[in-house]
């Protein structure tokens, strides 16, 4: 069993004495990943600054490495614990290498000279966030994601066990919020740092996370692996999603499917299907969708999005049953989308279903430049 690095034991968190969350007990051992995430205000950064002394605890106990961190002094915490918060950073006059070379506080002297091997510290750091090209750049003038690259670093320069991050990933485009996070993962895995973050983005949370804690109210809503945590139920009850569905399989929000008769049906299969599915919920189109196995990918956007699916069992073909139901549905409709699904030996009645919509007339369309500029 892993060594717990850092463990929150019966901590109650809030503001001015009064209670925001209680009872938090959590666990995190050597070189694992956890993910604060809950709807905004929830209370994540709390716990996060309590849990860095930036905000003082109503009670309960933090431990770090096994140790009562209240027991602990500031710098010696330094040396095991880094923090990176969500807050802009506005330093006048510093280049990147100087603002990182602050990481090295807890091993300098009165003066804060930097040693020789102080300043190959800040150099691996800076390596390992892919921000040397920058380190003589002036701090105010690099862009949000060498900036957040930058506190990474100044953080990884204390050689902490421990990194505490709010919101990490705040300000940054897709490339660089997958870039961060890469970096992060690299360093549990191969470093043995364990990380602690709040994210908003609950997708790479599932991805990249050993452990997540749900924060809602004045309590922890859930905790463990995000095997565990992720299902459509869980998170619907975390965020209070009244319509829409959560897909742990694809780890992404689908919206709610559209009321009303159904007026096209589409046959899909594969993935394929995925984009004309969203495209008819965009527009407001009822549809019906078929015959999909229990395994496809297609499923798991057309459960939520469709008003019907007409299902098969995983890596079966389809009854005399389904096809009786899809050429039902396929009669109620005047018009059939074919998604293009490449037919195979199990999946040969979607070509039976065309050729049926076909033979009876009904318009086809193969393209979702056609379905846009169709009359449903």
């Amino acid at each position: 069993m892993k060594s717990e690095k850092l463990k929150l034991d019966s901590l109650t968190v809030g503001y001015n004495g009064v209670p925001l969350i209680s009872d938090i007990t959590l666990y995190l051992a050597k070189g694992e990943i956890m993910a604060l995430i809950g709807p905004t205000g929830a209370g994540k950064s709390t716990i996060l600054k309590s849990i860095t002394k930036h905000l003082a605890a109503i009670s309960g106990t933090v431990y770090l490495d096994n140790k009562n961190m209240q027991l602990i002094n500031g710098k010696e915490v330094a040396k095991q614990l880094a923090v990176v918060l969500t807050e802009r950073i506005r330093p006048e006059l510093m280049t990147c290498f100087e603002f990182v070379s602050a990481g090295r506080y807890p091993y300098t002297g009165s003066f804060g000279m930097l040693t020789a091997h102080d300043k190959e510290v800040v150099t691996r750091a800076l390596e390992k966030v892919n921000a040397l090209d920058i380190a003589d750049r002036d701090i105010s003038q690099i862009s949000d994601g060498q900036r957040q690259r930058i506190l990474l670093a100044r953080a990884i320069c204390q050689e902490p066990e421990v990194i505490v991050l709010d919101e990490p990933t705040s300000f940054l485009d897709i490339r660089h919020k997958i870039e961060l996070l890469g970096i992060l993962s690299d360093m549990a895995k191969n470093s043995g740092i364990s990380v602690v973050m709040s994210l908003h983005e609950i997708d790479l949370a599932q991805r990249i996370s050993d452990k997540i804690v749900c924060v809602k109210g004045d309590h922890i809503a859930a905790f463990g692996t995000p095997e565990e945590i992720f299902s459509d139920d869980t998170i619907k009850k975390l965020y209070d999603i009244g319509s829409g569905s959560f897909n742990a399989l694809l780890g992404n929000i689908e919206l709610a499917s559209q009321d009303g008769d159904i007026r096209c049906f589409v046959v899909g299969g594969g993935g394929l299907g995925i984009p004309f599915y969203r495209a008819l919920q965009k527009r407001g189109i009822p549809f019906a969708a078929g015959i999909l196995p229990g395994n496809d990918l297609d499923l798991a956007v057309a459960a939520p999005l469709a008003r019907h699916v007409v299902k098969t069992s995983p890596f079966m073909t389809a009854s005399p049953l389904d096809m009786e139901e899809a050429k039902k549905l396929i009669d109620s409709v005047e018009t059939v989308i074919d998604c293009g699904c490449p037919a195979g030996e199990l999946n040969r009645f979607n070509s039976e279903l065309i050729n049926y919509a076909s033979e009876h007339g009904k318009n086809i369309i193969k393209t979702i430049s056609e379905l846009t500029e169709a009359e449903l």
